[in-house]
């Protein structure tokens, strides 16, 4: 019976998000899959100013954006967004089943 459990629930995704920064001295995603908290993701500088982060998540839509020094910031490469609850956007990213 566990086999077919494990069979039914959806497959959590590996989901890459960056941002570049140079000037950056902390970088943190943040959205509705971390409770909009900036401690749970903090990303890392890849070099050259570039932050990573790989988070998995179950299959659905989440609303994100990054905590930039104290400041939130819209991701630039992501036109996908949706206006928030303090009149400012947030991004959206889309997970798939397959």
């Amino acid at each position: 019976m566990l086999n077919a459990n494990l069979k039914n629930k959806p497959q959590r995704r590996r989901v890459v998000f960056s941002f570049r920064a140079p000037e950056a001295d902390v970088v943190a995603l943040v959205g509705s899959f971390n409770d909009w908290d900036p401690s749970r993701h903090p990303m890392h500088n890849k070099g050259y100013g570039l932050w990573k982060k790989t988070v998995t998540l179950a299959p659905g839509e989440y609303e994100y954006k990054f905590w930039i020094d104290g400041e939130w910031k819209e991701d630039p490469r992501n036109q996908r967004a949706m206006l928030n609850p303090f009149g400012t956007m947030n991004n959206i990213v889309a997970v798939s089943v397959e």
